[in-house]
């Protein structure tokens, strides 16, 4: 690929899912540069905070192995002088990594600057270059063209094919329809509820969501009671988050699964 600057890519692990509120524990940056040459920036970072149990689980960063990291401000100048006159990359950063980073560099007193940058995200390619939607589905798996014409009965047919298709060619999929819909249903296990507007954070359900994103429930039926009464009132609000809001009101709190009823 031509270009007439380096290239960065970089990914982050952190305590949680939040990009504007969660801590940074892991960064690596790969310097791309446009004779092929590449340079390699890699630490564990000390977020200054317990690390989740629930985002151990996924990335297997624990407090005793950043505990004597660098801290982001102590490597702040290290990484804007290597990402310093290049552009910038990597997989679903422009959602998640790149507001991250930028958050936890202001937090530290420093600023990075995007202004004449490139950003390319590969993730962004792969869904405009290998689109997700029923006519792709149908060619990828049934390896016929849609009708153009969207009718009710087109979708309908082109659907249970794609279905059939997929039982078929997928080996470790359920072979009853009880297991298939489990399989379909499964939601995230870091969420607590299926919207996810509360995630699992050292076994506490926490806002994942609106001004007192990553605190717990409790900590919030115990500061701010009216928030959770709105919260359950609100137009939008599903009924099993209402339920959520309701039990915690009367000091009642969601548990993980493995911790038992």
């Amino acid at each position: 690929m031509n270009s007439d600057r380096p290239l960065v890519f970089f990914d982050l692990e952190a305590t949680g899912i939040s990009a504007l509120d969660d801590k940074i524990v892991d960064i690596c940056l790969l310097k791309k540069f446009p004779d092929g040459k590449e340079e390699l920036f890699s630490s564990l970072v000390n977020p200054g905070v317990p690390i989740p149990r629930e985002a151990v689980a996924i990335h297997h960063i624990t407090d005793e192995m950043v505990a004597t990291a660098p801290t982001i401000k102590d490597l702040a100048i290290k990484i804007l002088d290597f990402i310093e006159g290049a552009d910038i990359g990597g997989f679903n950063i422009l959602k998640y990594d790149l507001p991250m980073l930028t958050a936890e560099l202001k937090r530290a007193g420093f600023e990075l600057k995007l202004e004449g940058r490139r950003l390319v995200d590969a993730f962004t390619i792969f869904q405009k270059m290998e689109p997700r939607n029923l006519g792709a589905a149908y060619k990828f798996y049934c390896g016929k063209v849609m009708d153009s014409a969207h009718r009710a009965e087109v979708d309908t047919r082109a659907s249970l094919a794609v279905f059939e298709a997929q039982a078929a060619r997928y080996e470790a999929l359920p072979k009853d329809m009880a297991g298939i819909a489990s399989f379909c249903s499964s939601r995230d296990a870091k969420a607590v509820d299926a919207e996810g507007k509360f995630v699992w954070r050292n076994g506490e359900a926490a806002f994942n969501f609106g001004k007192h994103r990553t605190l717990t429930l409790r900590e919030v039926a115990a500061r701010d009671r009216s928030y959770i009464e709105w919260l359950m009132r609100a137009e939008r609000t599903t009924p099993e988050l209402a339920r959520i809001c309701k039990d915690a009101l009367e000091g009642k709190f969601p548990k993980p699964a493995s911790a038992g009823a």
